[in-house]
């Protein structure tokens, strides 16, 4: 049997916040394991899998009932998610700024190449610091 492929529909996003206080907003519960690694490596390339809450547009989650939430640590984002904060918003969610399968991009050049025109804009902070992906822990049983 194959797998489908992703699409935008079925491919979750990672929901980008400015802190840990907003964890509660998007998921229905939050385990303990999962406040203290947020209290430990947020911000940062952490990536929390969680229940998503029942009011949360299942397009975000790519229909699936969790939520991925990441704080990160880039000037440039935490300014962008604070403003986004003020509005109201609490979060952004986001694709990875590469292709599935593709390596992530470091550089807003990359990214520019990756995409080309199929984007409108590039907001670009300067090289990544660490240059790998998130580590990913799912806590959306209670345990990771």
């Amino acid at each position: 049997m194959t797998t489908p492929p992703r699409t935008s529909a079925t491919h979750p996003l990672i929901v980008h916040l400015c802190g840990e206080e907003r964890l509660d907003r998007w998921t229905s519960a939050v385990p303990e394991a999962a406040r203290r690694l947020a209290r430990r490596f947020w911000p940062g390339p952490l990536t929390l899998i969680l229940r998503a809450r029942d009011d949360i547009d299942r397009t975000v989650t790519g229909g699936q009932d969790t939520v991925g939430l990441r704080v990160p640590s880039h000037p440039v984002a935490q300014a962008l998610l604070r403003a986004f904060e003020r509005c109201g918003s609490g979060g952004i969610g986001a694709p990875s700024a590469n292709r599935f399968g593709r390596l992530s991009a470091t550089r807003a050049w990359h990214v520019r190449a990756e995409f080309g025109d199929a984007i409108a804009q590039v907001l670009d902070g300067g090289a990544c610091t660490i240059g790998v992906e998130s580590t990913i822990v799912d806590l959306s049983t209670g345990r990771p």
